[in-house]
């Protein structure tokens, strides 16, 4: 059984940073991070292979945020910088064998979600 959990939330200001932290037990796994704001539908944020390379973006966040993660046993970081009140959501990150993009529905394990609020 896989299990995500995330860390690193919280409430900051508009121009703030914030580092999330998605901790996989398990087997090695390609994570992507995925947020749902208040009356939206979840939308893809970014995305790395198992073993760290690759990294793919949202357009909505390309140049603000950066993942990573150093091994495949390693958490995966999500460095948001720049912060705006339209990245206001619930973050969850999720595992899958078969992709690190923004397809949903190829995702097997999703963590719990971690509250992510920047006020104006």
């Amino acid at each position: 059984q896989v299990h995500l959990v995330e860390s690193g939330g919280g409430l900051v200001q508009a121009g703030d940073s914030l580092r999330l932290s998605c901790v996989v037990s398990g087997r090695a796994y390609h994570v992507g991070w995925f947020r749902q704001g208040p009356g939206k539908e979840r939308e893809f944020v970014a995305g790395i292979t198992s073993t760290g390379s690759q990294p793919f973006y949202a357009d909505s966040v390309k140049g603000r945020f950066t993942i990573s993660r150093d091994t495949a046993e390693a958490p995966v970081f999500l460095q948001m910088d720049t912060l705006v009140p339209e990245d206001t959501a619930i973050y969850s990150c999720a595992a899958s064998r078969m992709t690190w993009k923004s397809q949903r529905q190829l995702y097997d394990y999703w963590g719990q979600g971690i509250q992510v609020t920047v006020s104006s």
